[in-house]
Protein backbone atom coordinates (compact mmCIF):
# COMPACT_ATOMS: atom_id res chain seq x y z
CA UNK A 1 0.00 0.00 0.00
CA UNK A 2 3.23 2.42 0.45
CA UNK A 3 4.42 1.54 -1.98
CA UNK A 4 1.15 2.34 -4.11
CA UNK A 5 1.21 5.99 -2.52
CA UNK A 6 4.88 6.73 -3.23
CA UNK A 7 4.21 5.77 -6.53
CA UNK A 8 1.41 7.94 -7.08
CA UNK A 9 3.05 10.83 -5.09
CA UNK A 10 6.22 10.65 -7.56
CA UNK A 11 4.00 10.81 -10.68
CA UNK A 12 1.98 13.56 -8.97
CA UNK A 13 5.21 15.16 -8.46
CA UNK A 14 6.54 14.70 -11.75
CA UNK A 15 3.53 16.26 -13.49
CA UNK A 16 3.14 18.59 -11.05
CA UNK A 17 6.56 19.69 -11.86
CA UNK A 18 6.71 19.59 -16.03
CA UNK A 19 3.68 21.81 -15.28
CA UNK A 20 5.93 24.26 -13.72
CA UNK A 21 8.51 23.60 -15.94
CA UNK A 22 5.91 24.23 -18.83
CA UNK A 23 4.35 27.36 -17.27
CA UNK A 24 7.81 29.05 -16.89
CA UNK A 25 8.28 28.09 -20.72
CA UNK A 26 5.71 29.71 -21.74
CA UNK A 27 6.75 33.39 -20.00
CA UNK A 28 9.76 33.02 -21.28
CA UNK A 29 8.35 32.68 -24.95
CA UNK A 30 5.81 35.29 -23.83
CA UNK A 31 8.14 37.65 -22.60
CA UNK A 32 10.26 36.59 -26.28
CA UNK A 33 6.86 37.87 -27.99
CA UNK A 34 6.39 41.08 -25.87
CA UNK A 35 9.99 42.22 -26.45
CA UNK A 36 9.86 41.24 -29.77
CA UNK A 37 6.36 43.46 -30.19
CA UNK A 38 7.57 46.26 -28.09
CA UNK A 39 10.68 46.19 -30.85
CA UNK A 40 8.61 46.38 -33.62
CA UNK A 41 6.21 48.90 -32.63
CA UNK A 42 9.51 50.92 -31.49
CA UNK A 43 11.06 50.54 -34.98
CA UNK A 44 7.70 51.97 -36.18
CA UNK A 45 7.42 54.53 -34.01
CA UNK A 46 11.58 55.15 -34.92
CA UNK A 47 10.62 56.06 -38.53
CA UNK A 48 7.42 57.75 -38.09
CA UNK A 49 9.15 60.23 -35.75
CA UNK A 50 11.95 60.54 -37.86
CA UNK A 51 15.17 59.83 -34.83
CA UNK A 52 17.24 59.99 -37.41
CA UNK A 53 16.51 63.20 -38.85
CA UNK A 54 15.43 63.09 -42.70
CA UNK A 55 17.56 64.27 -45.40
CA UNK A 56 16.12 65.63 -48.47
CA UNK A 57 15.41 63.16 -51.80
CA UNK A 58 17.32 64.47 -54.22
CA UNK A 59 17.30 61.67 -57.00
CA UNK A 60 14.31 62.89 -58.43
CA UNK A 61 15.98 63.74 -61.69
CA UNK A 62 15.26 66.65 -63.94
CA UNK A 63 15.74 70.27 -63.49
CA UNK A 64 14.53 72.16 -60.38
CA UNK A 65 14.58 74.26 -58.27
CA UNK A 66 15.80 73.56 -54.36
CA UNK A 67 13.90 75.06 -51.67
CA UNK A 68 15.37 75.79 -48.10
CA UNK A 69 13.37 76.37 -45.18
CA UNK A 70 14.21 78.23 -42.21
CA UNK A 71 11.28 78.89 -39.64
CA UNK A 72 11.79 80.25 -36.46
CA UNK A 73 14.18 81.49 -33.80
CA UNK A 74 17.78 81.27 -35.41
CA UNK A 75 19.85 79.71 -32.74
CA UNK A 76 22.19 77.00 -32.14
CA UNK A 77 19.76 74.91 -30.76
CA UNK A 78 16.50 75.09 -32.67
CA UNK A 79 15.34 73.68 -36.13
CA UNK A 80 16.98 76.93 -37.88
CA UNK A 81 20.62 76.33 -36.24
CA UNK A 82 23.17 77.87 -38.89
CA UNK A 83 24.42 73.61 -39.06
CA UNK A 84 20.88 72.78 -40.35
CA UNK A 85 20.59 75.75 -42.60
CA UNK A 86 24.19 75.72 -44.02
CA UNK A 87 23.99 71.45 -44.87
CA UNK A 88 20.86 71.99 -46.62
CA UNK A 89 22.34 74.38 -48.81
CA UNK A 90 25.34 72.96 -49.73
CA UNK A 91 22.88 69.87 -50.37
CA UNK A 92 20.80 71.79 -52.58
CA UNK A 93 23.97 73.70 -54.12
CA UNK A 94 25.91 70.58 -55.11
CA UNK A 95 22.77 68.54 -56.92
CA UNK A 96 23.73 69.16 -60.41
CA UNK A 97 20.36 69.24 -61.35
CA UNK A 98 19.65 72.53 -59.42
CA UNK A 99 18.57 75.18 -61.35
CA UNK A 100 18.27 77.45 -58.52
CA UNK A 101 17.74 77.70 -54.67
CA UNK A 102 15.00 79.87 -53.36
CA UNK A 103 15.47 80.26 -48.92
CA UNK A 104 12.60 80.53 -47.44
CA UNK A 105 12.51 82.12 -44.43
CA UNK A 106 10.07 82.59 -41.58
CA UNK A 107 11.92 84.22 -38.53
CA UNK A 108 12.02 87.12 -36.09
CA UNK A 109 15.92 86.50 -35.46
CA UNK A 110 18.31 84.84 -32.98
CA UNK A 111 21.44 84.55 -33.04
CA UNK A 112 23.83 87.20 -34.32
CA UNK A 113 26.59 84.41 -34.28
CA UNK A 114 24.30 81.61 -36.15
CA UNK A 115 22.95 83.69 -38.68
CA UNK A 116 26.29 85.53 -39.32
CA UNK A 117 27.80 81.75 -39.83
CA UNK A 118 24.46 81.29 -42.55
CA UNK A 119 25.41 84.72 -44.07
CA UNK A 120 29.00 84.01 -45.05
CA UNK A 121 28.41 80.04 -45.84
CA UNK A 122 25.38 81.69 -48.38
CA UNK A 123 28.00 84.36 -49.80
CA UNK A 124 31.07 81.54 -50.33
CA UNK A 125 28.56 79.08 -52.14
CA UNK A 126 27.17 81.95 -54.56
CA UNK A 127 31.00 82.40 -55.64
CA UNK A 128 31.53 78.74 -55.80
CA UNK A 129 28.85 78.37 -58.02
CA UNK A 130 28.07 81.21 -59.93
CA UNK A 131 25.58 79.49 -62.43
CA UNK A 132 22.90 78.88 -59.39
CA UNK A 133 21.88 82.14 -58.04
CA UNK A 134 19.95 81.90 -54.43
CA UNK A 135 16.67 84.09 -53.72
CA UNK A 136 14.84 84.41 -50.73
CA UNK A 137 11.07 84.40 -50.33
CA UNK A 138 10.11 86.05 -47.25
CA UNK A 139 6.63 84.75 -46.29
CA UNK A 140 5.23 86.81 -42.80
CA UNK A 141 8.65 87.96 -41.38
CA UNK A 142 11.95 88.26 -42.19
CA UNK A 143 13.42 90.58 -39.35
CA UNK A 144 17.09 91.20 -37.99
CA UNK A 145 18.58 87.93 -37.37
CA UNK A 146 16.48 86.84 -40.42
CA UNK A 147 17.16 89.63 -42.47
CA UNK A 148 20.81 89.10 -41.59
CA UNK A 149 20.73 85.70 -43.02
CA UNK A 150 18.61 87.69 -46.06
CA UNK A 151 20.88 90.17 -47.05
CA UNK A 152 23.14 87.36 -48.34
CA UNK A 153 21.02 86.37 -50.97
CA UNK A 154 20.71 87.49 -54.96
CA UNK A 155 17.51 88.89 -54.21
CA UNK A 156 15.10 88.69 -51.65
CA UNK A 157 11.17 88.66 -52.36
CA UNK A 158 8.35 89.67 -50.26
CA UNK A 159 4.49 89.85 -49.92
CA UNK A 160 3.16 93.33 -49.12
CA UNK A 161 2.02 92.40 -46.07
CA UNK A 162 5.22 90.59 -45.03
CA UNK A 163 6.77 92.23 -42.05
CA UNK A 164 10.84 93.05 -43.03
CA UNK A 165 13.83 94.72 -41.48
CA UNK A 166 14.16 95.41 -37.76
CA UNK A 167 18.25 95.66 -38.09
CA UNK A 168 19.30 96.48 -34.75
CA UNK A 169 20.49 94.67 -31.78
CA UNK A 170 19.50 93.99 -28.21
CA UNK A 171 20.39 92.55 -24.40
CA UNK A 172 17.38 92.51 -22.05
CA UNK A 173 17.42 90.99 -18.81
CA UNK A 174 15.62 91.81 -15.77
CA UNK A 175 16.50 93.68 -12.43
CA UNK A 176 15.53 92.28 -9.02
CA UNK A 177 16.87 94.39 -6.57
CA UNK A 178 13.61 96.16 -5.40
CA UNK A 179 11.99 92.82 -4.92
CA UNK A 180 14.59 91.45 -3.10
CA UNK A 181 14.61 94.67 -0.42
CA UNK A 182 10.93 94.33 -0.02
CA UNK A 183 11.47 90.61 0.88
CA UNK A 184 14.70 91.24 2.67
CA UNK A 185 16.34 88.67 0.91
CA UNK A 186 20.52 89.54 0.73
CA UNK A 187 22.42 88.89 -2.32
CA UNK A 188 25.42 87.23 -1.72
CA UNK A 189 28.23 87.29 -4.35
CA UNK A 190 31.79 86.09 -4.53
CA UNK A 191 33.43 86.91 -7.80
CA UNK A 192 37.24 86.48 -8.40
CA UNK A 193 37.44 89.27 -11.15
CA UNK A 194 35.56 92.96 -10.74
CA UNK A 195 33.09 92.27 -13.95
CA UNK A 196 32.84 88.42 -13.20
CA UNK A 197 29.33 89.15 -12.13
CA UNK A 198 28.49 91.22 -15.01
CA UNK A 199 25.21 92.37 -15.47
CA UNK A 200 24.05 90.24 -12.18
CA UNK A 201 20.07 90.81 -12.59
CA UNK A 202 20.13 90.60 -8.52
CA UNK A 203 22.77 93.46 -7.44
CA UNK A 204 22.43 97.03 -8.39
CA UNK A 205 22.81 98.45 -12.26
CA UNK A 206 26.63 99.34 -12.86
CA UNK A 207 27.31 102.13 -14.80
CA UNK A 208 30.73 101.12 -16.07
CA UNK A 209 29.21 97.54 -17.09
CA UNK A 210 26.02 98.83 -18.42
CA UNK A 211 28.06 101.42 -20.74
CA UNK A 212 30.43 98.12 -21.53
CA UNK A 213 27.23 96.46 -22.86
CA UNK A 214 26.36 99.40 -24.91
CA UNK A 215 29.18 99.46 -26.59
CA UNK A 216 29.30 95.75 -27.46
CA UNK A 217 25.64 96.16 -28.89
CA UNK A 218 26.93 98.94 -31.09
CA UNK A 219 30.04 97.07 -32.42
CA UNK A 220 27.16 94.40 -33.13
CA UNK A 221 24.74 96.58 -34.70
CA UNK A 222 27.69 98.71 -36.94
CA UNK A 223 29.13 94.71 -37.54
CA UNK A 224 25.04 94.15 -39.08
CA UNK A 225 24.80 97.36 -40.75
CA UNK A 226 27.94 96.54 -42.91
CA UNK A 227 26.47 92.76 -43.67
CA UNK A 228 23.18 94.56 -45.19
CA UNK A 229 25.27 97.40 -46.84
CA UNK A 230 27.58 94.82 -48.48
CA UNK A 231 24.71 92.49 -49.54
CA UNK A 232 22.33 94.94 -50.99
CA UNK A 233 24.81 97.38 -52.02
CA UNK A 234 23.54 100.51 -54.26
CA UNK A 235 19.69 99.29 -54.06
CA UNK A 236 19.56 100.68 -50.41
CA UNK A 237 17.73 104.11 -50.43
CA UNK A 238 19.60 107.00 -48.45
CA UNK A 239 17.07 106.67 -44.88
CA UNK A 240 17.91 107.62 -41.84
CA UNK A 241 15.74 105.10 -40.03
CA UNK A 242 17.11 102.53 -42.31
CA UNK A 243 19.16 101.13 -39.09
CA UNK A 244 17.17 102.34 -36.40
CA UNK A 245 15.31 98.90 -35.48
CA UNK A 246 12.60 99.71 -37.07
CA UNK A 247 10.33 96.95 -39.27
CA UNK A 248 8.41 97.70 -42.21
CA UNK A 249 5.97 95.85 -44.59
CA UNK A 250 6.93 93.95 -47.30
CA UNK A 251 5.75 96.73 -49.50
CA UNK A 252 7.39 99.56 -47.71
CA UNK A 253 10.75 97.64 -47.81
CA UNK A 254 10.85 97.32 -51.70
CA UNK A 255 10.56 101.16 -51.98
CA UNK A 256 13.42 101.02 -49.48
CA UNK A 257 15.80 98.90 -51.19
CA UNK A 258 15.28 96.11 -48.28
CA UNK A 259 14.06 94.08 -50.61
CA UNK A 260 13.63 93.64 -54.73
CA UNK A 261 10.00 92.81 -55.59
CA UNK A 262 7.09 90.71 -55.27
CA UNK A 263 7.09 86.69 -54.95
CA UNK A 264 6.14 83.50 -53.39
CA UNK A 265 8.31 80.83 -53.74
CA UNK A 266 5.98 78.90 -56.27
CA UNK A 267 5.95 81.90 -58.26
CA UNK A 268 9.83 83.02 -57.98
CA UNK A 269 10.48 78.81 -59.60
CA UNK A 270 8.42 79.46 -62.25
CA UNK A 271 9.29 82.46 -63.44
CA UNK A 272 12.34 83.49 -62.29
CA UNK A 273 14.34 80.25 -61.87
CA UNK A 274 12.08 79.00 -64.55
CA UNK A 275 12.35 75.00 -63.13
CA UNK A 276 8.73 75.46 -61.60
CA UNK A 277 9.43 71.42 -60.07
CA UNK A 278 10.74 72.46 -56.38
CA UNK A 279 12.56 69.67 -54.32
CA UNK A 280 12.76 70.52 -50.44
CA UNK A 281 16.76 69.72 -49.59
CA UNK A 282 15.33 71.12 -45.94
CA UNK A 283 16.77 69.09 -43.48
CA UNK A 284 14.15 68.08 -40.42
CA UNK A 285 15.19 67.52 -37.09
CA UNK A 286 14.35 63.99 -35.66
CA UNK A 287 13.17 63.19 -32.24
CA UNK A 288 16.40 62.31 -30.78
CA UNK A 289 18.02 65.20 -32.21
CA UNK A 290 15.80 67.85 -30.74
CA UNK A 291 15.77 65.39 -27.43
CA UNK A 292 19.29 65.24 -27.26
CA UNK A 293 19.95 68.89 -27.32
CA UNK A 294 16.95 69.21 -24.65
CA UNK A 295 18.99 67.15 -22.81
CA UNK A 296 22.57 69.29 -23.34
CA UNK A 297 20.99 72.32 -22.74
CA UNK A 298 19.26 71.09 -19.46
CA UNK A 299 22.65 69.53 -18.29
CA UNK A 300 24.49 73.12 -19.27
CA UNK A 301 21.77 74.53 -17.05
CA UNK A 302 22.30 72.45 -14.06
CA UNK A 303 26.47 72.55 -14.00
CA UNK A 304 25.48 76.38 -13.80
CA UNK A 305 26.55 77.41 -17.41
CA UNK A 306 23.04 78.78 -18.09
CA UNK A 307 23.66 82.86 -19.32
CA UNK A 308 21.20 85.95 -18.63
CA UNK A 309 20.66 88.78 -21.25
CA UNK A 310 21.93 87.18 -24.00
CA UNK A 311 22.42 89.63 -27.27
CA UNK A 312 19.69 89.06 -29.86
CA UNK A 313 19.43 90.06 -33.28
CA UNK A 314 15.38 91.21 -33.02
Amino acid sequence: MADNQNWERAVLEKLALQAVQEQRRARHWGIFFKALTFAYLFLLLFLFMGWMGNKPETALGGKHTALVELNGVIAADSAASADNIIGSLQDAFQDKDTQGVILQINSPGGSPVQAGYINDEIRRLRTKYPNIPLYVVVEDICASGGYYVAAAADKIFVDKASLVGSIGVLMDGFGFTGTMDKLGVERRLLTAGENKGFLDPFSPMNDKQKAYAQQMLEDIHQQFINVVKQGRGKRLKDDPELFSGLVWTGDKSIALGLADGYGSTESVARDVIKADKIVDYTTHEGFADRLAKKFGAGVMSSLGFATQGGVTLR
